[in-house]
């Protein structure tokens, strides 16, 4: 066998090998990517909630035959509305629930819920039923309080869904922390290789969703977030401008804005302040434009 031929046979060789790992990676990812996405921690149905100086109710709701989500009523004295909180892909509610009192002390009371397969929550997962399942909590909080009193606020992986719902409801305002433009682009920074069009099960387009949200959005992100880019942040906050703001929290990562002080400043500003009526004839851009036309 001649150089060139032993060459070419070896070469034909190597991308039989290639194809053949680049078809069982993609199935490995197609088929456990609920495993990669998501870290959820079980609950034993026995187990019991405990927050010191909080007050709070558990719940389970039936969505349907099978499935059923466990979740937390946080409750003020005299609660301005209710925070709807989604949380991140990791834990459960338990680990979650310290956060309510960023929204307590604003009289507001927060709902938390488990995923499917998350807490005492059961049923198996998937971004439609995901979907749904919120879907119902939200209509069930709306029952009780008007809309015009409910907050949605998505943290991470729940951004996207609180995205979504805010796009086909009518809360209050919705705020995103840490979000995501679509969970696509974050898979893509890992593999960059694979055909994920194909594979996600979870593209949760943040992006195509937030152009529909109606309310104001607020979007709180770290300047230093390595899992999530802020750039991620300022690209959704461009889709939506006029009802969107943007809040960047210096040094932040992804896990702890909670312990930055600017991360509660900005909190106090969207939860205290009323929105102040913008007339731009009495502004600077209202000047700059005569000035023109002069």
């Amino acid at each position: 066998m001649e150089i060139w031929e032993w060459i070419q046979l070896h070469i034909i060789q190597l991308l039989v090998v290639f194809i053949i790992l680049y078809v069982m990676i993609s199935i490995l990812v197609f088929f456990f990517q609920d495993r990669l996405l998501f870290r959820p921690e079980k609950l034993p149905e026995e187990f019991k909630f405990v927050y010191d100086n909080l007050t709070f109710d558990e719940y389970k709701v039936k969505v349907k035959d099978g499935v059923e989500l466990s979740g937390l009523h946080f409750k003020s004295v005299k609660p301005k509305g209710v925070v709807f909180y989604l949380k991140g892909n990791s834990r459960s509610i338990k680990g979650w629930g310290k956060f309510a009192i960023d929204f307590i002390r604003y009289q507001y009371d927060v709902i938390m819920v488990d995923y499917r397969g998350f807490g005492k929550s059961n049923g198996k997962r998937n971004q439609e039923e995901i979907k749904k399942d919120l879907q119902f909590i939200y209509d069930a909080i709306k029952e009780r309080v008007d809309e015009s009193h409910i907050i949605l606020y998505g943290r991470s992986m729940g951004s996207g869904f609180a995205t979504k719902l805010a796009s086909t409801n009518n809360p209050r305002m919705l705020i995103l922390d840490a979000p995501y433009y679509s969970m696509k682009q974050v898979a893509k920074r890992y593999m960059p290789f694979m055909p994920l069009s194909w594979l996600l099960r979870f593209p949760i387009p943040t992006y195509k969703w937030i152009k529909y949200v109606k309310c104001p959005i607020h979007i709180i992100h770290g300047t230093s977030d390595r899992l999530i880019p802020f750039q991620s942040s300022i690209k959704l906050s461009k889709i939506n401008a006029p009802l969107s703001r943007l809040h960047s929290i210096i040094g932040g990562g992804h896990n702890n804005l909670h312990t930055f002080e600017s991360y509660h400043e900005i909190l106090d500003q969207i939860l205290t302040k009323d929105k102040i009526d913008f007339d731009k004839e009495q502004s600077s851009i209202g000047f700059t434009k005569k000035q023109r036309k002069a």
